[in-house]
């Protein structure tokens, strides 16, 4: 690959085109048969009963936090990691965040960490609603652990997936189990950008069990309107003499959004659904090679552990650097790199320092999530990556810290 090699982007097949194009020529554009194809895609991925597609990642925490419950009064516990779409999804509900450190080696929340949190929220008098654990880079977090812990309170667990898709961890009762599949949370959410394992440009979805909650989410998602007939309030205007629906009838008895997936957005994600597998195993394969090229640099360069019995999506590969020891900074890391042709990324600043939530809650006290942001660094990971392009990655960044 020519140029810059970004830290990640989609890939797009000739097939993947044609589906679109068919769908263009097609009379449905939107609302049409596709969103169902494309739903019954993800449930076949992730081995979940239900999933309710919509038009973004964010949309789809926000759908999760909306069904969930919570409001104004509530409050959700969120790692201090993540993008901030996690924490913003719960105060769109008007509900307040509580945020968790994190592990300093892998970014992500674990369940010594949420106790911590649990009983922070206690000594401030707030009863928490919800957990929302984070698959930072593709790598599940402590799922069955979460679980456990919140399930002690009574919090339900929404699973930030976003990174996760073709990914897979131990649930509770010791199976190995496709991210999404909830079998230890309410509800796990997914986001379809084009640096994600699968893309349809923009679009989110979120998977659950429970065929009350996906209901709800589906009408959420279609400015709150219901057209179930058992649902309906007002049934002299609702139905007919004859006890049938009147066909333009439709109700709204909560506001919802427009948080619609389009057909051609679903054309794209069902071919490229088709193709997560050769995904997974090329990324897994790449992660591999990175792994193996960068042990010689151990402790300069350290790749960020995953848990056993976790198989990563490989979203990310996220590597830890003590710049400081190195005498350098990290700009002038990224700086260098992207001169030499490689593009990098920071996944993330803590969230907690975003100065909506610190003038909100304050800065607060992370010392994991602190250690870890200080320290990550996102390498080129992505499905279209060449043979040559991970050890040229790793030579290029040997050289710019100055370890060879």
């Amino acid at each position: 690959m020519s140029g810059v090699l970004p830290y990640g982007r989609q890939s797009v097949s000739e097939d993947d085109i044609a589906a679109v194009v068919r769908v263009l020529r097609s009379d449905w554009l939107t609302q049409g048969p596709l969103v169902e194809d494309f739903e019954a895609g993800i449930r076949n991925a992730t081995g979940a009963a239900h999933a309710v597609a919509c038009n973004s990642g964010t949309a789809a925490l926000h759908l999760a936090t909306m069904a969930a419950g919570l409001r104004e009064g509530h409050a959700a516990i969120v790692p201090a990691i993540t993008f901030v779409a996690t924490a913003n999804a719960v105060r769109m509900t008007g509900a307040e965040v509580v945020f968790a450190d994190v592990d300093p080696q892998t970014g992500r929340m674990d369940a010594s960490t949420l106790e911590a949190a649990f009983a922070r929220a206690g000594a401030g008098s707030q009863k928490i609603h919800a957990v929302l654990p984070v698959h930072l880079g593709g790598a599940a977090s402590s799922v069955a652990e979460i679980a456990a812990v919140s399930g002690r309170r009574n919090a339900m667990v929404i699973e930030d997936a976003c990174h996760a898709l073709g990914g897979s961890h131990p649930d509770s009762r010791g199976r190995t189990v496709p991210a999404g599949s909830c079998s230890d949370s309410a509800m796990a959410c997914f986001s379809f950008h084009p640096v994600k394992p699968v893309t349809t440009a923009e679009g989110g979805a979120v998977t659950t069990n429970d065929a009350v909650l996906a209901a709800h989410m589906q009408r959420l998602r279609s400015h709150g309107l219901n057209r179930q007939p058992d649902l309906l309030e007002n049934r002299a205007e609702g139905f007919a003499a004859s006890g049938e629906v009147n066909p333009w009838y439709y109700e709204m008895p909560e506001i919802g959004w427009n948080y619609r997936i389009s057909d051609i957005q679903c054309a794209l994600g069902v071919s490229q659904l088709e193709q997560l597998v050769a995904f997974r195993s090329h990324r897994d394969a790449l992660a591999r090679q990175y792994r193996r090229l960068l042990a010689p640099l151990v402790p300069s360069i350290v790749p960020a552990p995953e848990a056993e019995g976790v198989q990563s999506g490989h979203h990310l590969f996220v590597v830890l650097i003590d710049f400081d020891a190195l005498g350098l900074t990290r700009a002038h890391v990224m700086k260098e790199l992207r001169q030499q042709g490689v593009g990098t990324q920071v996944h993330y600043i803590p969230v907690p320092w975003q100065p909506y939530y610190a003038s909100r809650y304050g800065k607060g006290d992370y010392p994991g999530a602190a250690r870890y942001y200080r320290r990550c660094l996102s390498l080129p990971l992505f499905a279209t990556m060449g043979e040559a392009d991970v050890p040229r990655v790793v030579e290029t960044l040997a050289k710019v810290l100055k370890l060879q």
